[in-house]
């Protein structure tokens, strides 16, 4: 047989366990032109949160009993395609099952031998995409800047920060524990990190990391930490918006202080996007990344949960903040 998970329900604030569903269904036979996988890794990211709602996004809502979908490393077990041998490896859009088949469109074959397949969904994979597009195409950082990382820790955070060491830039990180901030600078190289809970004035806060001001402000989290980021932003300013984790869960969006005066008097460029506005540049990115990963300059946390049925609750793990980089379920 081969188990699936379903959106049972759209949720309301935060997502529970009893948002998705569990079935049972015969597993399936590849017809010709298709192959047959094997789901190795499910990667669970907090953008899928706003894919639970039915809203108008930059990618269509997940539709309620039918199965979830996200970034999955699979093995080819069986093959009616050319293209494909049994034993590869691929990386692609797929369904939370088991066992799928597939057509081979989207999907992209990965090589176990350059590094550990769970990398092809984090650093090497859209997380690190993700960072350097984002940084390149709209950060454009030069050498001798500030450059801030909110949510510094995780897997897209913990990448923009290399990245931008790599580039020569003074670069903090903004985290959630003392932990977190040790792991930023030992493993990835942060010049200096903050405690964003542990810290009372978050504006002085950044002040003090980043005696020059900010030049560039990477931000995955959004709100308060985003406010006060933009309190610290020099002239002609760039600040990416990847993410806003802070209201993914928020049943209505919160008030937040104008920022219109500040975009205007330092003429600062804010500008949000997704990695898919940039496709036609993932060539160039896994380039870079890759003979970056492969010169030692870029490193990776992970946090690997086994066991398919651990899923959904890896997925709320993310809002607790229990992941350390990129979470990532082995089946």
């Amino acid at each position: 047989m081969n188990k699936t998970i379903l959106l049972k329900n759209r949720p309301k604030g935060k997502p529970t366990l009893n948002d998705f569903k569990f079935v049972e269904e015969e597993k399936p036979g590849e017809k010709e032109g298709e192959i047959l996988l094997k789901t190795k890794y499910i990667s669970v990211d907090p953008y899928l949160r706003g894919r639970m709602r039915d809203e108008e996004s930059y990618i269509p809502p997940f539709k309620l009993n039918e199965p979830i979908e996200s970034g999955i490393i699979a093995e080819v077990i069986e093959s009616r395609n050319p293209n494909f041998s049994k034993g590869d490896y691929v990386n692609g859009m797929l369904k939370w099952k088991q066992f799928q088949t597939s057509s081979g469109n989207g999907l992209n074959k990965v090589n176990k031998e350059l590094a550990p397949l769970t990398a092809f969904l984090g650093v090497l994979g859209l997380t690190g995409i993700t960072a350097y597009l984002g940084l390149e195409k709209i950060g454009k950082l030069k050498k001798g800047e500030c450059l801030l990382v909110s949510a510094a820790a995780g897997a897209v955070g913990s990448v923009a920060g290399q990245i931008g060491k790599i580039k020569g830039c003074r670069v903090v990180g903004i985290a959630g524990s003392d932990e977190k901030i040790k792991r930023i600078k030992e493993k990835f190289g942060f010049d200096e990190g903050i405690n964003y809970k542990t810290t009372d004035d978050l504006k002085k806060a950044i002040a003090e990391a980043c005696p020059d001001g900010v030049d560039v402000y990477y931000d995955n989290v959004g709100g308060e930490i985003m406010d006060a980021a933009m309190a610290n932003i020099n002239k002609y300013g760039r600040l990416i918006i990847c993410g806003a984790i802070s209201l993914y869960n928020k049943t209505e969006i919160p008030m937040g202080p104008r920022h219109e005066g500040t975009l205007i008097k330092k003429s600062v460029l804010m500008q949000g996007f997704t990695v898919r506005d940039f496709v036609k540049d993932f060539g160039p990115a896994i380039n870079h990344l890759s003979s970056w990963y492969k010169e030692g300059k870029l490193t990776y946390s992970e946090t690997i949960v086994e066991g398919f049925d651990n899923v959904p609750q890896a997925f709320l793990d993310l809002f607790e903040g229990k992941n350390k980089g990129k979470m990532i379920v082995k089946v």
